[in-house]
């Protein structure tokens, strides 16, 4: 797909869409240990409330904003939720901002979520999981962005460029593009946004043999790459599945193949950087082929520990424009596109520090400075051609490009060094609860109202 009339199209409707943001973030005890009680009463009944709910474990929430027409309502309720959760819990309780697991207990202490005769279904495939994958690798937590364009733009596009297909078919294609290309690229999301650099003893073995320094209270740490969630000891397919992208058809027939073949249970089972997302969720593939893509998910952002809500709102907006970018940018036609894709994505993960790691671009070697300094500077091109005023998000990527000690992973690792793992994250996590609080000390009753009827907080005395 080679789009020609895109720049006819004013900017305000290329950035136009459908936003939501999901966190994942496990409970801990002011040691550092995982809290084993169960999902607290005041978010209600984790099957009905729409918001927030648990994961995989009774000990890891889940927020899940409504969507929003902007990115910045997205960031903004999704911030207040995180507030609103944060300052609910129990006085020694908090939200673990990181993504990387807390003090685990033997794995047989590790609560699964537990649902009513309603959520059978949800209970069962969780406790498959555990024996498929292990608890311990249940517990990695993360950052998940919803995002659609919104159908009048896709028209408007769809009628100017011609397309010789069917409008589902033209719509399905363009999301099929930006999932090949964020699949090629992702790497680079990887090293701007990757913020898991650490694991106690008590997480799995094949995290902590990857890692090469150990601090002074029994955990270990990297200094040569920033996110260990996104290597290869992160919570990926027991063996390597490449589904073809090329159409929505092809798609679900190799997922399909994977579940007879049994690899996956089923299709949610598949765990990639992109997911297509259907208008049913109850019936993924079917759902797919019938009704066509309805938004993409990317699964590839760490907690940042950095900030109360465990996410940055520059790196929201680069990451909208970036998939934009992926949107424009010309394919390559390399036929091993998907094995060098996860070469990349995990180099960079585990070794983007180091001078002499090197990525593969069709086959050949580059350092990663300079491939990324590229896509920057074609960003730019791309901005100014479509009208688009990204100047200072630019900057501020290409300056962690330039300069790794500017990335979360280089800036946190300098923390861990003088405090350790779990200190660290423990005063990041009791000062995040803090900034919570107090945020929400000074917003207006209306406003935090209006998310309190979908969360459920029975806030009192406040």
């Amino acid at each position: 797909m080679i789009l020609k009339n895109l720049s006819t199209i004013p900017a305000s409707e290329i950035f136009a869409g459908s936003f939501g943001i999901e966190w994942e973030s496990l409970r801990a005890k002011g040691d550092g240990e995982l809290s084993l009680t169960p999902h607290p009463a005041i978010f209600g009944d984790k099957l009905t409330n729409p918001v927030v709910t648990t994961d995989f474990s009774e000990s890891q929430i889940e927020i899940i904003t409504p969507t929003f027409n902007t990115l910045d309502e997205a960031f903004d309720s999704f911030s207040l939720l995180a507030d609103l959760v944060n300052s609910s819990l129990p006085k020694d309780e908090y939200l673990w901002f990181q993504s990387i697991p807390c003090i685990l207990p033997y794995w047989d202490k590790i609560p699964i979520a537990q649902y009513s005769d309603e959520g059978e279904d949800s209970q069962k495939y969780r406790e498959d999981l555990a024996k498929k994958y292990g608890v311990k690798k249940q517990m990695i937590s993360g950052v998940h962005f919803n995002f659609s364009f919104t159908d009048e733009f896709l028209e408007k596009l769809y009628e100017i460029e011609n397309y010789d297909a069917t409008f589902k078919e033209f719509k399905n294609d363009v999301y099929l593009k930006i999932t090949r290309n964020y699949l090629r690229y992702c790497w680079m999301i990887i090293y701007l946004t990757g913020c898991s650099i650490g694991s106690h003893s008590t997480f799995s073995n094949d995290c902590i043999h990857l890692m090469d320094a150990k601090d002074d209270y029994g955990s270990y740490y990297s200094t040569r790459g920033p996110s260990f969630r996104n290597a290869s000891c992160g919570y990926k397919n027991l063996k390597d599945l490449y589904p073809s992208y090329d159409s929505v058809d092809a798609f679900t027939r190799d997922v399909w193949q994977f579940i007879e073949n049994d690899d996956l249970s089923e299709a949610k089972e598949l765990y990639t950087q992109i997911r297509l997302k259907p208008k049913n969720p109850k019936d993924v593939l079917n759902s797919l082929k019938d009704d066509g893509i309805e938004y993409i998910e990317i699964r590839t952002l760490d907690i940042n520990p950095f900030y109360q809500c465990g996410l940055v709102r520059h790196d929201m907006n680069f990451l909208h424009l970036f998939l934009i970018y992926m949107l424009v940018k010309k394919e390559s036609d390399y036929p091993l596109w998907q094995q060098e894709a996860k070469i990349n994505e995990e180099n960079v993960a585990e070794r983007a520090y180091v001078d002499s790691m090197r990525l593969l671009r069709d086959g050949e070697e580059v350092t990663l400075k300079s491939w990324a300094a590229d896509i920057i500077n074609e960003m730019y091109g791309m901005c100014e051609v479509l009208g688009i005023n990204e100047d200072h998000t630019l900057k501020l990527m290409l300056d962690r490009i330039a300069n790794p000690d500017l990335t979360y992973g280089k800036r946190l690792l300098k923390l861990i060094k003088d405090d350790g793992y779990i200190n660290t994250h423990m005063i990041l996590s009791k000062n995040n609860k803090k900034t919570s609080i107090n945020n929400l000390k000074n917003i207006e009753d209306e406003k935090c109202g209006e998310l309190r009827k979908y969360v459920n907080l029975a806030l009192v005395g406040r």
